[in-house]
């Protein structure tokens, strides 16, 4: 009854590892096998849709395809190895299974062997005992020896019985047996199987990967010739602009040699409609030498019936010298005044920025004494008084004081000399108050 219950037990486990395996391997064939034709041909469809727009890069092309058909490989190979490792596994646990079958088995039928024989054994010492008795005895009966006989087959019969009882159980251990191996080889074949489909899939895989990589190329080819097809007729666009731009300026400069200047200066009287701009047009002269010659701005009025002068082409070309060489003299001068306007206001900045951290220091130290900075020494309390304005107006707290020698313009006062000594660097700095001889006294 043991070894029953524990063939079943194993039987038991290796039809739940083979449904496992099963399970697991067709898992693994449902995620890996191809999308449906149909579907597939709808993704290609929608890819053709919204396929994007074609480009001349063909190494970045190459390279997304190559990575797409790496991660791919990569995938196929995990499962592979999956599926491999767990047919290992379920291998070794049937072969662990089925030695544990046959081990009890054997023990089984070695425990009916010794069982039999035991009986077999007792059977003789009670048939011993029985004949000693009698020798013993000498007395005993037909029937006795009868009881004896009748025992001795009854003891046979059981030893019978229990000789048949384990060879039918070994005869029942064998449709198990052989039903295990059966199942073990419909797994095998199912794995075979799965392992068919899955590497035709793979090659199926590869198949369309090669596809999508001849298309790929194919579709690169297509936009290379495009590009290529774009250049010819930007190329010869260009060209043509080209060509037209050279014949343009060729008739301007025929245009422009009909039109050139007098060849020596020509006085010319002014009728009704006439301004500078339209002679300097029919002349060919600019504006600016036309009216450089006559002594009068570009924006003059002409006056009907006067006289005017036309340039030569020799004065038109000094006029437009001395014209060029003004406008160098004049950006270089502004270049010149911006430059001192900004490290005018660069060294304000830094004077105003002086004077904030001194009277921040002064704050901190609480120094004592306060210091005016005096800008001017006036002759007068009206010159004073004009000179206090434009301080007050460049945004300074200005005072006067009387002295012997003038009238004092003091700016402040500032609490500490470190304070003073900062606004008189500002004061000195300042383009609006245009001073430099700003210094520094005892207030109070």
């Amino acid at each position: 009854m043991n070894f029953s219950r524990q063939a079943l037990l194993g039987i038991g486990m290796i039809i739940g590892g083979s449904v496992m395996l099963y399970a697991m391997v067709q898992q693994i064939g449902d995620n890996s096998q191809p999308a449906p034709t149909s579907a597939m041909v709808e993704s290609s469809s929608t890819e053709q849709t919204t396929q994007p727009p074609l480009t001349t890069d063909i190494e970045t092309e190459k390279r997304i395809l190559a990575q797409k058909q790496k991660e791919r490989a990569a995938r196929v190979a995990e499962q592979e190895r999956r599926a491999q490792q767990f047919l290992i596994e379920q291998e070794a646990a049937e072969a662990e299974a089925l030695a544990k079958a046959r081990a009890e088995s054997q023990q089984y039928i070695t425990n009916t062997t010794a069982a039999d024989d035991s009986d077999s054994a007792a059977t003789k010492k009670k048939d011993d005992t029985a004949s000693a008795t009698a020798s013993l005895e000498g007395t005993e009966s037909s029937e006795s020896a009868d009881s004896n006989t009748a025992q001795a087959a009854a003891a046979e019969k059981l030893k019978t019985a229990q000789q048949q009882e384990a060879k039918r159980q070994v005869a029942a251990k064998q449709p198990a047996a052989k039903e295990l191996a059966q199942r073990q080889q419909q797994a095998k074949r199912r794995a075979e199987a799965k392992r068919q489909a899955e590497a035709k899939r793979q090659a199926e895989a590869k198949r369309q990967a090669e596809a999508e990589r001849q298309a790929e190329a194919e579709r690169q080819a297509e936009a290379e010739r495009q590009a290529e097809a774009e250049r010819q007729a930007e190329a010869e666009r260009q060209a043509a602009e080209q060509a037209a731009a050279k014949k343009q300026a060729a008739e301007k400069a025929a245009e422009a040699a009909k039109k050139e200047p007098p060849k020596s200066p020509t006085d010319y009287e002014v009728k009704r409609g006439d301004g500078l701009i339209k002679l300097a047009r029919q002349y060919n002269v600019p504006v600016e030498a036309l009216a450089q010659a006559n002594n009068m701005s570009p924006s003059t009025s002409l006056q009907l019936g006067q006289t005017l002068t036309i340039p030569s082409r020799k004065q038109v070309q000094r006029l437009e010298r001395e014209a060029a060489a003004a406008q160098k003299a004049r950006e270089a001068q502004r270049k010149k005044e911006e430059a001192l306007a900004k490290k005018s206001a660069e060294a304000k900045r830094d004077a105003q920025q002086k004077l904030r951290d001194a009277r921040q220091q002064v704050k901190e130290t609480d120094a004592k004494g306060s210091f005016g900075v005096q800008v001017a020494l006036a002759n007068d309390q009206a010159k004073a008084d004009e000179l206090a304005k434009k301080f007050q107006a460049a945004g300074y707290q200005v005072k006067t004081s009387p002295t012997s020698r003038g009238v004092r313009v003091i700016v402040g006062p500032e609490r500490g000399k470190v304070a003073a000594l900062a606004l008189k660097d500002k004061i000195n700095s300042d383009p609006k108050v245009n001073t430099t001889s700003a210094w520094v006294l005892y207030w109070r």
